[in-house]
């Protein structure tokens, strides 16, 4: 197993990935703490840094390019700072020609808060959110769907990344399929839906969580065996998928395919997790461009696993690299 998964990570270098989706600014502002506010019972923090980096789809375009896959980025951004500092921090093997740039609009700003000690570990203490109410979807549509299909072309996977922002809905994955099918190319497609996951069926996979699957099924899994087994089989079936790889934190994920056994893989890496921002998208990315490389669903999603177990050892909205992967495979083949 660990010469077949080494191979497909030399096979991934330069396999085009169309990321489709909601583009999301990540802030982060590290603050050491300082003293007690006179005005308030706060904490008063003392500015380190900010840094701004791509979430959503543009986080899992920069895992593609970082993992040595060839990306286009499909979505829309704004013109303000915040945007134009995102997009700078985009790898630069990542074409975002695809990007729709609006006035009066930006991304999704997520701003995190976090507060530590000199020698000690900084945690998050607040997140704010700042959603844009000014985008008008129907003035973008023709432009979103033009890109999308230009993005499309000669791809090798497809991955679509919605997070709940109205700009992917179930007649832009309708258009996805049916440009894929009209090319009688065997494209995989792999989707990742934060609250609409029911509404995409017919995808190769998807990349739920295990709460999202509570969500979607309405069911509570808690820690029953049996009940995360019906629900991944019955979500499966729902969606009419070829698999499905729930995630589950400390407990790894689990692969679900029609007609086979459920295969439970470990989580890789130690449990001192430093940040689980992004970690989601690291995930479908590395599954998306190891099936661009010819993996199975199963040997994909093991690559997968390697991939989020690194990265939520690091700060951030992070990615992983080629390199890093290859040696995960390496000292753990046993996974």
């Amino acid at each position: 197993m660990t010469k077949r998964l080494l191979e497909i990570i030399d096979a991934s270098a330069g396999r085009a990935v169309a990321v489709i989706g909601d583009v999301i600014t990540d802030e982060f502002i590290y603050g050491g703490l300082s003293r007690v506010s006179r005005e308030a019972p706060v904490l008063i923090l003392k500015h380190d840094e900010t840094v701004v980096l791509p979430g959503g789809a543009g986080n899992a375009a920069a895992n593609v390019a970082d993992l040595g896959g060839k990306v286009r980025l499909v979505g829309v951004v704004g013109k303000t700072s915040s945007d134009k500092r995102m997009l700078g921090n985009l790898p630069k093997s990542v074409d975002h020609s695809g990007l729709i740039r609006c006035d009066d609009y930006h991304a999704p700003l997520k701003t995190r808060i976090l507060a530590g000690g000199v020698h000690g570990t900084r945690q998050q203490v607040v997140r704010i959110d700042r959603e844009s109410q000014d985008l008008k979807l129907s003035s973008v549509r023709k432009k979103f769907e033009r890109a999308v299909f230009r993005a499309l072309i000669d791809c090798e996977a497809v991955l679509v990344s919605d997070y709940g922002y109205g700009l992917v809905d179930t007649a832009i994955v309708s258009l996805i399929k049916k440009t894929l099918n009209r090319s009688r190319r065997k494209v995989p497609l792999v989707i990742d839906s934060r609250y609409n996951l029911l509404k995409y069926r017919g995808g190769t996979i998807c990349t739920p969580n295990e709460s999202e699957v509570e969500a979607a099924l309405g069911v509570r899994i808690e820690d029953n065996g049996r009940r995360f087994e019906r629900a991944g089989r019955e979500l499966l079936k729902k969606l009419r998928s070829k698999g499905i790889v729930i995630t589950r934190g400390s407990r790894g994920m689990a692969v679900f395919v029609s007609g086979e056994r459920t295969l439970h893989i470990p989580v890789f890496g130690t449990d001192e997790v430093a940040d689980v921002t992004g970690a989601g998208d690291t995930v479908i990315a590395t599954i998306a461009l190891s099936l661009a490389a010819g993996a199975s669903l199963h040997e994909a999603a093991r690559l997968a696993n390697y991939a989020g177990g690194l990265v939520v050892m690091k700060r951030g909205t992070a990615t992983v690299l080629s390199d890093e992967l290859r040696h995960a495979v390496r000292i753990e083949p046993s996974n």
